[in-house]
């Protein structure tokens, strides 16, 4: 054999010069007579990585069905109630134009006749003796509305409506609007019982003429108008009341407007007939 590298030659030489193929094994030893490992299949992997999606999108599906309800789908009809709706005793019920009456005999019945009695004590209403008269009957008892009808047909006397720019009648100029209205902001009860009650009504009230030539334009006004309440067939009925000036908020930064804007906002957005 040749001494060149042991084997008869270098590289893949021949051996013993029998021209006989030399074959050279790995260099890193393995066994000879064991099954060499397949390598795994990248199907496999992928089949695993399906199966885990699914069953996720499974958990979840059943984690959401196990929860809330869904939501049923909206519809055109409005909902019953809303997280805003009234609450309390049910006002009284009356015809529009009319003064309201049969209030609850409870302390909110109590200050809903103060709130809706100071509205119609403050209207224009009570510019027209007749109609002033009729009020009164309805609002006080009537011993306090018969000591009161002369004492406010004196307050309203000619020569008054006369500086508020009224005829003797109460009507106001050809073509201007007198403006007069009570506006209860809230009600504070003094006291209270089954019998009696007493109620002040915290209001902002709009006062003034309305029209070209008017020297006394609308104005606001605040006051507190305390009311003492007795009950009396089957209602509340004023004994006595008084007025004070305030509380009164730090005017607001509104620039006022025309005479014509007052009258079309006068005609336009009508008082409410029912106060709290």
């Amino acid at each position: 054999m040749s001494n060149d590298d042991q084997y008869g030659g270098g590289g893949y030489g021949e051996v013993g010069g029998t021209g006989q193929t030399r074959t050279r094994l790995p260099d890193t030893p393995t066994d000879p007579y064991g099954t060499p490992r397949r390598a795994p299949r990248a199907s496999r992997g992928l089949i695993t990585v399906v199966g885990v999606v699914v069953l996720l999108i499974a958990a979840i599906a059943f984690a959401n069905q196990s929860g809330d309800p869904t939501t049923p789908p909206s519809s055109d009809k409005a909902p019953a109630t809303t997280p805003t709706a009234p609450t309390g005793t049910h006002p009284v019920t009356t015809t529009p134009g009319t003064l309201p009456k049969g209030f609850a005999h409870d302390e909110q019945g109590a200050q809903s006749a103060a709130a809706n009695y100071a509205v119609a004590l403050g209207s224009d209403g009570m510019l027209k003796r007749e109609l002033r008269h009729t009020i009164m009957d309805a609002l006080y008892t009537p011993a306090a509305a018969a000591a009161r009808k002369g004492t406010q047909d004196s307050a309203y006397s000619p020569a008054f409506l006369a500086s508020l720019g009224l005829d003797a009648d109460g009507n106001p100029p050809q073509g201007s609007t007198f403006v007069t209205r009570a506006v209860p902001i809230g009600t504070r009860v003094e006291n209270y019982s089954p019998t009696n009650a007493k109620v002040a009504v915290w209001y902002t009230g709009l006062l003034g003429m309305s029209g070209p030539k008017s020297t006394d334009p609308v104005r606001t006004t605040w006051k507190t108008w305390t009311f003492e309440l007795s009950w009396a067939g089957e209602d509340w009925k004023v004994t006595a009341d008084t007025q004070q000036d305030g509380p009164a908020p730090v005017p607001g930064d509104v620039p006022a407007s025309t005479s014509d804007d007052i009258s079309k906002a006068v005609k336009e957005f009508g008082g409410f007939t029912y106060a709290r």
